[in-house]
């Protein structure tokens, strides 16, 4: 191409920039051809006469950084607020739009249950989301002491019906009485037909747990403030889907492990998108556990809780 003064690439560009004209339109006005235009754009942004600035979202150094510290697929970040409530409709919020962005046909979903995970269902309800032929099933029982609103199946129903995509309900508890109880379930057809949609998951949605006074399993009547101490002398940190695990995200074998009736940890390593939703300081090294053991790759948590997750040494 012949030298170009800088008048005319200034003239193009805000044409184009500035005026939002066509291509087609100022090769017109000035009697060029449409890939000379292109050409002279081209130009100006290499002289820098055109300069392209992206507007940062305010967390996505911090969600980067994340990303990198653990290997992560994507962090979302929501605001630290007072009320906690707030903090996990925000992410509830965050957790649905990074559903309808990843979900296609054909998907296997796995859902936990929670104050979390029903955050997220809230928004589904509320939200238009596209149709989706997926499958949604539960990763869990069902606790029987907690409100119909967090039942891992209720959430399933309302994040499926969202979706216009197929529930599968999970007739089992959380944690059985007994190890024969929990045994026999696992011979029932229910059983059998959940457990099989495990092992084709495509994206799994889950809380974090830590064994503290406010975890969802104290909160469900699943074992009394008594058992905290038990746990942390025997190595646990946090809890997904009702199984324990260690700093490292290990399975830690406790008095309750013969009784769970949930999801094997181990399938939430091999699934595409393993999304867990969790916030709060006294969370922070049950989710470094969850992160470090590949629990878990897609991370929507608040500020607060990302910083500390940047600085937390086990």
């Amino acid at each position: 191409m012949i030298p170009v003064e800088k008048r005319l690439l200034i003239k193009v560009a805000n044409m184009y920039y500035i005026e939002n004209m066509k291509q087609s339109d100022i090769a017109d006005k000035l009697g060029i051809n449409r890939t000379t235009v292109s050409k002279y754009l081209k130009r100006a942004m290499e002289a820098g006469i055109v300069q392209i600035s992206i507007v940062n979202d305010s967390y996505e150094k911090l969600e980067a950084e994340l990303e990198k510290k653990f290997g992560l697929k994507e962090v979302y970040i929501v605001d630290s607020v007072a009320d906690a409530d707030q903090v996990k409709n925000n992410m509830g919020k965050a957790g649905l739009a990074f559903l309808k962005r990843v979900l296609n046909d054909g998907d296997v979903v796995g859902l936990a249950w929670g104050t979390a995970i029903g955050a997220l269902a809230k928004s589904a309800v509320l939200e238009k989301c596209n149709e989706i032929n997926a499958d949604m099933v539960p990763l869990v029982g069902g606790p029987e002491n907690i409100d119909n609103e967090f039942h891992v199946n209720t959430l399933v129903y309302k994040i499926a019906n969202a979706f216009k995509a197929q529930s599968h309900y999970f007739y089992a508890p959380a944690i059985s009485k007994t190890t024969e109880i929990r045994a026999a379930i696992m011979q029932d057809v229910n059983y059998t037909k959940i457990s099989s949609y495990w092992d084709k998951l495509n994206v799994a949605v889950v809380g974090v747990g830590a064994p503290v006074k406010s975890s969802n399993l104290v909160w469900a009547g699943a074992f009394g403030k008594e058992s905290i101490d038990e746990l942390a002398d025997a190595g646990v940190i946090g809890e997904i889907c009702s199984v324990f695990y260690d700093i490292n995200g290990q399975v830690v074998t406790t008095g309750l492990s013969d009784k769970i009736i949930a999801i094997d940890l181990e399938k939430l390593r091999r699934v595409k998108y393993s999304i867990g939703i969790a916030a709060s300081p006294e969370k922070v090294p049950a989710i470094y556990g969850a992160l470090k053991g590949k629990l878990i790759n897609v991370l929507i948590s608040d500020e607060e809780t990302a910083k500390l997750l940047l600085t937390f040494n086990k």
